[in-house]
């Protein structure tokens, strides 16, 4: 997934018309951003009981009627319409889902697209998607680590069997597993102290939401204390957040020192205009990678 050198760039497909999706892919690779991700929703209750966790006031930042494409048909789309770019989800919220079915599908994408696919993986905050879905939401952290577990070694090929407190099987095997010399990074989101924790155990790196530099800056010195913990200092991990910073070189290569590896951001809403239209994300999907991008490349940056 890693491309260049010093911070990443990818570009949220978040929220996203579905015709748009391909366009907007194709010129940020050819604009020279890194990746593109995409958000997971299942589906939207007409009324909530759980609180949206990045907000102040609990509450959700957008429409209801909001377009959410479904990363396992979003991302091979994407990856069949262009040549580079990488892919991951950010994040899927996967204990609404079996595990097994996220590997076959993560699998085979990886499989078909190698060494361009990425899973990020958190939680749910919507209780009416456990319910509705048959999953058991008290359980949900504690079924994210076997998942996490279960996908890695399915992914892996061969035969493997699981035997834990919520996810049991005997010897399987699932082909076409992920390529031996690509597998599939996983990236753990969550802004709690369980979530930095389990991404410090098991993830090949952590997703945050929106924040601030001085926020991102917390998380990030959080995240080394768990590495640290874990016997992990040291390894390679990346650091992906959505910053919520002006869109400069400087800000950026801030947020870089800081230890940042990934600058998640939807660039029509930093560069003036109507973040609607179609015509002003695709000018922005450039002037994003003219104005920050290309010149943060040639600096030396260390965290």
């Amino acid at each position: 997934m890693r491309q260049n050198a010093g911070v990443q760039f990818t570009l949220a497909l978040a929220m996203c018309p579905p015709e748009r999706v391909l366009p907007l892919a194709r010129a940020a690779e050819e604009a020279g951003w890194d990746s593109v991700c995409f958000p997971d929703s299942v589906f939207y209750p007409e009324e909530v009981s759980g609180d949206y966790p990045f907000t102040p006031d609990g509450k959700r930042f957008w429409a209801d009627d909001s377009p959410f494409v479904d990363p396992f048909v979003g991302m091979p789309a994407v990856a069949a319409a262009t040549e580079r770019v990488g892919l991951y989800t950010n994040v899927m919220k996967t204990p609404l889902r079996e595990p097994l079915l996220v590997a076959k599908s993560i699998g085979s994408i990886a499989a078909m697209f190698p060494g361009r696919i990425g899973l990020g993986v958190g939680l749910s905050w919507i209780p009416e998607e456990f319910t509705w879905l048959g999953q058991e939401m008290k359980t949900r952290g504690k079924r994210l680590d076997e998942q996490i577990e279960i996908i890695r070694r399915v992914t892996a090929g061969g035969y493997v069997e699981f035997h834990g407190d919520h996810y049991d099987f005997d010897r399987l095997r699932m082909e076409p597993p992920a390529p031996a010399e690509h597998p599939i990074p996983i990236y753990v989101g969550g802004h709690s102290d369980a979530g930095i924790r389990r991404a410090a155990r098991l993830g090949d790196g952590w997703i945050g939401a929106q924040a601030s530099a001085d926020e991102i800056a917390q998380h990030i010195g959080r995240l080394r204390a768990a590495l640290d913990a874990e016997g992990r200092a040291g390894e390679p991990f990346e650091i992906k957040a959505t910053p919520i910073v002006p869109a400069t070189v400087d800000d950026m290569a801030g947020l870089a020192a800081a230890g940042l590896t990934d600058v998640i951001t939807v660039p029509w809403f930093f560069s003036g205009g109507d973040p609607t239209d179609f015509a002003h994300q695709l000018d922005s999907v450039a002037w994003f990678a003219e104005t920050v991008i290309l010149p943060l490349r040639d600096l030396e940056i260390t965290p």
